[in-house]
């Protein structure tokens, strides 16, 4: 049913046919010929061939409503829709033209309501969803009674709803992931900063101590340096009082022992 669904889609309009006693605008005969022509060479699938045709009865009247879609009709068949739109050798992008100025401007309502029909299914095909579903309504506008644009209508709806919710799903995803990935960079960044300034003051802290310490070292030395020379001062002197001492002592006893050698020899 699906692989059905999808074929009507991708069906792409007929090119009108030409009868002796169609209204609208008057056909002289090359042009009516030339539509003819184009027309059984389009049903041998013969599409190419159908295009000189149909350009024929374009030169033969360049107003002509029928040659101008059934021109566009036989682009398609030669043209990808999966082409870039831009592809100047592709001929989906002229018949995209053709249809869209039938589209617009077309005097005859039926044959403006199958160049949007048509331009309904490119949009399709292309996964343009939205466009599609306004092509298709367009189409309906011009011919109510349109039952293969109005089936076409209700898919093209139905997958750009399903299109919706897969781009909300994808986007969900991707603010759940930018989330995650800015919550882990700010984290990697605080974490980096923290630790950072941890580290410096750390350091700092160390060098603090360092010096600390190598003023205290240097204290200690000075101290100790102090101690010792105020040592050897005291000893020093210690040592030339001891020497004085024993130096008075000295002189003393020889004093002495001289007056006692002098008593001893002393006439009486």
């Amino acid at each position: 049913m699906a692989m059905a669904a999808l074929v009507a889609v991708m069906t792409l309009g007929s090119p009108v046919t030409v009868h002796a006693a169609d209204k609208g605008p008057k056909m002289n005969k090359q042009e009516r010929v030339c539509l003819r022509n184009g027309n059984k060479l389009y049903e041998k699938k013969r599409y190419a061939e159908a295009e000189v045709e149909y350009r024929k009865a374009l030169q033969a009247n360049p107003a002509s409503e029928k040659a101008q879609f059934n021109l566009a009709t036989a682009l398609m068949r030669q043209g990808s829709v999966t082409s870039q739109q831009d592809d100047d050798k592709n001929p989906m992008k002229q018949a995209e033209g053709l249809l869209t100025n039938l589209a617009k401007g077309a005097q005859d309502k039926q044959l403006r309501g199958k160049a949007c029909y048509d331009l309904g299914n490119i949009a399709y095909g292309r996964q343009q969803y939205d466009q599609a579903v306004e092509f298709y309504k367009h189409a309906l506008r011009c011919d109510p009674n349109d039952e293969q644009a109005r089936h076409n209508l209700r898919l093209a709806q139905l997958k750009k709803q399903q299109q919706d919710k897969d781009k909300n799903k994808n986007q969900n995803k991707d603010n759940k992931d930018q989330n995650k990935d800015q919550n882990k960079d700010q984290n990697k960044d605080q974490n980096k900063d923290q630790n950072k300034d941890q580290d410096k003051d750390q350091n700092k802290d160390q060098q603090n101590q360092n010096q600390q310490n190598q003023d205290q070292q240097r204290q200690q030395q000075q101290q100790g340096g102090m101690s010792q020379q105020n040592a050897e001062q005291v000893l020093k002197a210690m040592q030339d009082r001891e020497r004085a001492t024993q130096q008075r002592i000295n002189a003393q006893q020889a004093q002495q022992q001289r007056h006692e050698r002098q008593r001893t020899n002393k006439k009486w």
